[in-house]
């Protein structure tokens, strides 16, 4: 049984890396990883580029007060990509995102 809520920090990371997980398997079973093996490292970055943008502006409009939900994608979610993109770059890096499939 799972608990909703984490009693230690720890406990808590290793509940959100869990959600990454399944971010990042979601999101391969759609896309593969022929985007990010054609345009490699920088590719990655500029996604994250992307992404950080898209923060920014969605935290600027919760902080003014902007009661319309964004329509495609919350704060939370584009955290979560973010963090999803990190990881595939430091696989990239480590040459495990070119060579390795995820498990069926």
């Amino acid at each position: 049984m799972k608990k909703t809520d984490p009693q230690t920090l720890d406990e808590a990371f290793s509940v959100v890396n869990d959600e990454l997980l399944a971010m990042f398997l979601k999101k391969h079973r759609d896309y593969g990883k022929g985007n990010i093996l054609t345009i490699k490292e920088l590719g990655i970055a500029m996604r994250l580029s992307e992404k950080v943008e898209r923060l920014k502006n969605l935290l600027m409009k919760k902080e003014m007060g902007d009661k319309d939900a964004p329509a495609n994608e919350s704060i939370e979610e584009t955290w979560i990509d973010i963090a999803v993109y990190a990881e595939i770059a430091v696989m990239f890096q480590r040459g495990w995102f070119q060579k390795l499939e995820v498990e069926e």
